[in-house]
C-alpha cells in the first residue's frame, strides 16, 4: 500500500534524514512499505516525533495548537441561555 497525499495534512513538518521533505518524496518512500510500517508512520504523522521506517529516519513535526489551555484542555462552549437574545 502507498500513502495518500490527504494522509500529509498541511500543519505537519517531515525531516528524512534531517531534511525537510515534500509531500511527493515521503509518498515515494512509502511505496517499499509493508501495511505494519504505513499504520505505524500514519500514527506517527497525528502524534509527531521521531522514528524510523526501512533505514530512513522520520522527524515529524506538528504544528502547536492554539486553541488549548495549558492544562492541554479544548476550549468549552457553553450552550446559550434559554430565553435570552441578542440584539
Amino acid at each position: 500500500m502507498v500513502l495518500k497525499g490527504q494522509s500529509i495534512r498541511n500543519g505537519v513538518t517531515i525531516l528524512v534524514n534531517g531534511v525537510k521533505a515534500e509531500k511527493q518524496l515521503i509518498i515515494e518512500l512509502s511505496e517499499s512499505w509493508e501495511e505494519s510500517q504505513e499504520k505505524f508512520f500514519k500514527k506517527m504523522l497525528q502524534q509527531g516525533g521521531k522514528c524510523k521506517v526501512n533505514g530512513n529516519s522520520f522527524e515529524i513535526i506538528l504544528k502547536e495548537r492554539t486553541d488549548i489551555d495549558s492544562k492541554g484542555n479544548r476550549p468549552i462552549n457553553l450552550p446559550p441561555i434559554p430565553g435570552e437574545r441578542t440584539f
